[in-house]
């Protein structure tokens, strides 16, 4: 049975509740979308959904951007960032399998 993502990642804000929380406009939202910086589901009818993580991934994307840095920067990070994850993750998996630990839950 497949767990159901803590309330911090479940994507049930709206644009217009995201932009008062976070101070941006919503077109400064939607181009954040465009430059995959931030990625909200949508809802069956088309309107995006965001979550309390990416609420708080926009407010650092935001000062960033007011410290001079350019989404291209902020993209390569995030990306660097994910395959640093991945292979900490990997390697957590090799060492675990090798010693037969076992993840609890």
């Amino acid at each position: 049975m497949a767990e159901s993502p803590s309330y911090k990642h479940r994507k049930v804000i709206t644009i217009g509740i995201v932009s008062e929380l976070t101070g941006l406009s919503e077109r400064q939202i939607r181009y954040y979308e465009e430059r995959k910086l931030v990625f909200p589901e949508r809802s069956p009818k088309g309107n995006r959904k965001y979550s309390f993580a990416d609420v708080e991934l926009l407010i650092d994307i935001a000062n960033k951007r007011e410290e001079g840095v350019q989404t291209f920067e902020i993209r390569q990070d995030m990306i660097r960032a994910k395959k640093k994850q991945e292979r900490k993750a990997l390697l957590r998996g090799e060492i675990n399998a090798r010693f037969g630990i076992q993840k609890d839950r």
